[in-house]
């Protein structure tokens, strides 16, 4: 294990093997991608600040999810939008690291999110003459806060596990950023804790707060079909729907990448997911949350009355 052995500073990123035609195509496709991201996110986080209906903890999480969504997308999406252009752009050993690590936070941090955002709305529908009392504003920003903490611990846990690993060629990561399992495979060392670690950090962020949400919601729906009222159990599924299904995105594809088995052929397969995660998760969920949602609208509509010349 001599010094020579991490002489790589610097690596190449392999992107996507496709023609130089396709790369510029999907470089224009992602770029306004990418912009609908920033727009979107952006958009909610500007409603929520500015419209006080808006200042509840529903919206309060519902920030947070805005806010993690454009770092996630920030963090990846550029650099692949330069590899599409430029062929094999090195990236500084210290930048992969410092990419890794953002990518691991902000992945993992989401996962947490949607844990307190679940928990948000059990509290809602099955309490709902304690929720201003349970769902306080110190409480809120405590859960908002253990998440940033948690993720952040975790994406230290694995970035300190690989640091030390020696990396002594090849230099190019076959994929379109610094993801951890594609960067691990170009260590010259054991990595075998590196992946139970992964796995092990999966299985607490990802299925742990899955089976969290799962029977949260199971107490959900049986206080909703206890509901009277058609219009009360319209609202109350209208309220939760679009939570279920940034759930089932994030967590569907985020499991089939790092908790399920890790097959050989699966490398290409693991891109492109994540090229889903990167890029069209954090894009469709201000859509999912905002074309589901009355108050969303009514506030999109009072923000732009205002901007209109009287």
């Amino acid at each position: 294990m001599g010094g020579n052995q991490t002489s790589v500073t610097e690596f190449l990123l392999v992107g996507f093997p496709l023609s130089p035609r396709m790369k510029v195509l999907l470089f224009g496709l992602f770029s306004l991608l990418y912009a609908f991201t920033l727009l979107g996110n952006g958009v909610i986080l500007g409603l929520i600040a500015l419209d006080s209906q808006l200042h509840t903890p529903m919206y309060f999480f519902l920030s947070q999810l805005a806010t993690v969504d454009i770092s996630y997308a920030c963090n990846t999406v550029p650099q692949m939008l330069i590899n599409l252009l430029s062929p094999a752009q090195p990236i500084s050993f210290a930048g992969c690291m410092t990419q890794t690590f953002l990518f691991l936070t902000f992945a993992l941090t989401e996962c947490f999110l949607l844990v307190m955002m679940s928990y948000d709305r059990h509290v809602a529908i099955c309490l709902p003459l304690r929720y201003s009392t349970i769902m306080s504003w110190r409480v809120c920003v405590t859960l908002a806060g253990a998440s940033w903490i948690l993720g952040v611990l975790l994406a230290v846990v694995g970035i300190v596990l690989l640091l030390p690993l020696p990396f002594c060629g090849p230099q190019k990561v076959n994929h379109f950023f610094c993801e951890i399992l594609a960067v691990l495979k170009l260590a010259c060392a054991d990595t075998h804790l590196n992946k139970v670690m992964i796995v092990a950090a999966g299985v607490l962020a990802l299925v742990g707060p899955l089976l969290v949400i799962v029977v949260s919601y199971g107490h959900i729906l049986r206080a909703v079909l206890r509901i009277q009222s058609a219009e009360g159990r319209q609202k109350a599924f209208s309220t939760c729907s679009s939570h279920l299904c940034v759930v089932g995105l994030y967590y569907g594809t985020a499991i089939i990448m790092y908790v399920g088995p890790q097959r050989g052929d699966s490398q290409e397969q693991r891109k492109y997911l994540l090229l889903f995660h990167s890029l069209f998760n954090p894009m469709l969920n201000p859509l999912i949350y905002s074309l589901r949602n009355r108050e969303v609208h009514a506030a999109l509509k009072r923000w732009l009355e205002k901007g209109r010349p009287s």
